[in-house]
């Protein structure tokens, strides 16, 4: 099992890749990343706390898979791979949980675009992140070439695509590759309180806000600002948001949960 999924009493979708110390990206892996978003996908969770098990988040895709491969079979595989993982990249991207990551150790390659994709990042002290594709003469995948530019701008960008440098957990977060960094033995801990934190608040509200965020690079001014107003509108009258205003005016704590259930 390259991938374990958990959904908890607080509706908290736990994802675990658990192959070997590096969680390397082979056919059977990205095909588990599509079958646990999708799983999160018919479940409704409201959030989703992505991890790797061992040492290392994700060191990105299996090199010694590929290296095996005949020439003429490589291209196809590599499509077949890339083909599951951006499968699950966009489902995540599209849900109204948002996305919570901890990362740990190495994070390269395709691992970077994963622990990009999250709405917050939790990076341990002593993870390292590198681009690693054009050092055996690859390509961006997982949305790396996409995510990368929008959180570091694009000179940055390629500073880190071309060259391959490491970066140290304290500069990713500094640069905004990550949301914050903790200690490593409360890595966990702070990732999964945020998850369930996540999990109690207004889910729909969170989906419209990622699809808002993600959509303004791409939008003009009055263009996004049609769209915050068609939004709020809508979310105002919705079981979400009237329960808001209630709370609000009874000077009570929201139940967001009781909300959706209606």
């Amino acid at each position: 099992m390259r991938i374990t999924v958990e959904v908890d009493d607080a509706g908290v979708a736990h994802v675990e890749m658990c192959r070997g110390s590096g969680n390397a990206i082979d056919l059977a892996m990205a095909q588990g990343l599509l079958a646990a978003a999708q799983e999160c996908e018919a479940a409704r969770v409201r959030a989703v706390l992505l991890t790797g098990q061992g040492p290392s988040f994700c060191v990105g895709g299996d090199l010694k898979e590929f290296g095996t491969l005949p020439r003429e079979r490589l291209a196809g595989h590599l499509t077949e791979v890339t083909g599951a993982l951006h499968a699950a990249l966009r489902i995540l991207a599209g849900l109204d949980a948002p996305l919570v990551a901890a990362v740990q150790g190495a994070v390269a390659g395709a691992g970077l675009g994963l622990a990009m994709a999250a709405d917050l990042g939790f990076a341990a002290a002593d993870a390292h992140f590198t681009a690693a594709y054009t050092a055996i003469g690859y390509t961006p995948d997982a949305g790396v070439s996409w995510l990368l530019p929008r959180l570091v701008g694009p000179k940055r960008a390629l500073d880190l695509l071309l060259t391959n440098r490491r970066v140290p957990a304290a500069e990713a977060l500094e640069i905004g590759l990550v949301s914050r960094v903790v200690a490593p033995e409360r890595l966990r801990e702070e990732a999964e309180g945020a998850a369930r934190t996540l999990a109690r608040g207004a889910t729909e509200a969170y989906g419209v806000t990622r699809r808002l965020v993600g959509g303004a690079f791409s939008a003009g001014l009055g263009e996004q600002l049609d769209a915050e107003a068609r939004r709020m509108a809508t979310a105002a009258v919705t079981a979400e948001g009237q329960e808001g205003m209630a709370a609000f005016l009874g000077r009570r704590r929201p139940d967001y949960t009781r909300a959706a259930a209606r």
